[in-house]
């Protein structure tokens, strides 16, 4: 079990934030699937928080079915980050998260995500107001270094430890990577030997057996999962029964289409229909990659614009897809 202070997180396995697609809805199809430990918001903008911005706040609301869930912010001031903290725990959240790793362009360009690399003295700084405010846990993520010249994360991953953070997660690339190559696993050991807070690795997880490969590999306490939770949401579920010794099972045609069906559904019945056309493209292609016919379908829905259209052509292609593999 990962403890993240007084938090318990079991099983050790967490979803890692990402933009656009740790929603409500997305987060709710994982915990329902079972298997994953702690849930993450897709990352949240202290300047955004703390100017009450709309579409902030409406990516705040959770329920308490998601728990244990942790929000993530981004920011480059540490009174203004500080401030942003004291609401994510004034709204509930189980554990708040400081991103230092992003690599995103537009993140980098306000000093924040993985920019503050480049600044060890503000990302302490940061650090340091942002536990004085808080009384659930603080955690760190981090990428390798800002690129290749800058390999500093043994450095951060001290100062985020000296400074009161209960937990760290190493993306192990450089943000120069972006997602490029390969995440060198190594480092996840090396900064899991300096520190004695736990160390969450991060990085080319595309398969449950990958997650038993990097504990194995690098001793980290937790792995936390993006991407391929996207292309396969039951990777929680089983990592967990390769843990237990159990046999993998692998989800059905008719387990892929009933989730992309209740899942979307969510959407349809949350969303304005400006986000609902977007999210239903963005989840569709990722649900499914490596089915027979998927990119036909992906080219399909590209030209639809009426979200019930939408569901006839999953159904559609998943009687398609069921007759080709039977």
């Amino acid at each position: 079990m990962l403890r993240y202070g007084d938090l318990e997180i079991d099983p050790p396995l967490i979803l890692a934030p990402m933009a656009g697609i740790t929603d409500r809805q997305f987060r709710l199809v994982l915990r329902r699937l079972g298997g994953v430990g702690l849930v993450t918001m897709e990352f949240i903008s202290s300047e955004g928080l703390l100017r009450n911005c709309k579409q902030m706040l409406r990516k705040l609301h959770f329920v308490e079915e998601e728990r244990p869930i942790s929000i993530q912010i981004y920011g480059s001031k540490p009174d203004r980050m500080a401030d942003a903290a004291a609401i994510v725990e004034q709204i509930g959240a189980d554990a708040c998260d400081i991103n230092m790793g992003c690599p995103a362009n537009k993140i980098l360009k306000g000093c924040a995500g993985c920019a503050l690399m480049a600044d060890l003295d503000n990302a302490a700084a940061i650090v340091r107001e942002v536990r004085k405010r808080l009384t659930i846990p603080l955690t760190v993520k981090f990428r390798a270094g800002i690129d290749d010249n800058r390999i500093n994360f043994l450095e951060l991953g001290k100062i985020c430890q000296e400074e009161g953070a209960q937990a760290v997660a190493l993306h192990p690339r450089t943000g120069k990577q972006m997602y490029r190559g390969s995440a060198d696993w190594t480092r996840i050991a090396e900064l899991k030997d300096a520190l004695s807070i736990p160390v969450v690795g991060n990085g080319d997880i595309n398969t449950a057996r990958d997650a038993m490969d990097m504990w194995e590999q690098t001793g980290c306490d937790a792995v936390m999962i993006g991407r391929a939770s996207m292309k396969n949401p039951w990777i929680y579920r089983q990592i967990n029964e390769l843990r237990a010794g159990l046999p993998l099972r692998e989800p059905s045609l008719d387990d892929r289409r009933d989730l992309i069906l209740k899942h979307f559904r969510m959407v349809l019945a949350e969303e304005p229909i400006k986000i609902i056309m977007n999210k239903l493209r963005t989840f569709t292609s990722w649900y499914t990659k490596g089915l027979p016919g998927g990119r036909d379908l992906r080219v399909q829905i590209g030209s639809l614009d009426d979200p019930e259209a939408f569901f006839d052509a999953i159904e559609a292609f998943f009687e398609k897809t069921r007759s080709l593999v039977a």
